[in-house]
């Protein structure tokens, strides 16, 4: 395989009330990822908040960093991993993707999954994902295995586990420049 393209993992950690209890029992730094297929995470993608005023409804969305949920929450700390890959992983994830944005709409999110994580039991739905369970999946369907388990069971601190994931930035969201 030649891993001449990447795409980039993100997890964050916003401190809100949802997010300060997931850590409370995982004890993990971060508690939410997102996928990226630029560097500079305009093209940023995951499952989390449909609108960033409104916990309860979640789904799949296209994040942004300057007007969506991390707009509301300045003091978000984040890892970004790179990932290396070739043109054709690069493309069988864009296919992947496209069914998601395709079909956004019917998707919800996973809340019961959150919690099968905590069982160690995966709780699966038919268009129901939560936010690491929606990256692993994406990367699993285009062939890229990073784990032995299934996407349902995948927590935002696999990522950070996986030798195959190379850190690039570590720090505040917001001061993020990248090419620095």
């Amino acid at each position: 395989m030649e891993a001449d393209h990447s795409v980039f993992i993100l997890l964050t950690n916003t401190g809100t009330l949802f997010t300060k209890l997931i850590q409370g029992y995982t004890k993990a730094p971060y508690n939410h990822a997102s996928i990226a297929f630029d560097r500079e995470l305009k093209e940023l993608y995951s499952f989390g908040r449909k609108n960033p005023s409104n916990p309860l409804n979640g789904g799949f969305v296209r994040e942004d960093l300057r007007t969506g949920t991390f707009s509301k929450y300045p003091d978000t700390t984040c890892v970004i991993y790179e990932l290396h890959v070739s043109e054709r992983e690069v493309e069988k994830m864009r296919r992947v993707l496209h069914v998601f944005i395709r079909s956004r709409q019917k998707y919800l999110y996973n809340m019961l999954g959150v919690i099968g994580i905590a069982l160690k039991e995966p709780v699966e739905f038919s268009n129901s994902y939560f936010c690491s369970q929606f990256v692993a999946e994406i990367l699993d369907r285009s062939g890229i295995k990073l784990w032995n388990k299934l996407p349902a069971l995948v927590t935002p601190d696999d990522f950070r586990q996986s030798d195959r994931l190379e850190l690039i930035y570590q720090g505040k969201l917001r001061e993020y420049a990248p090419g620095q």
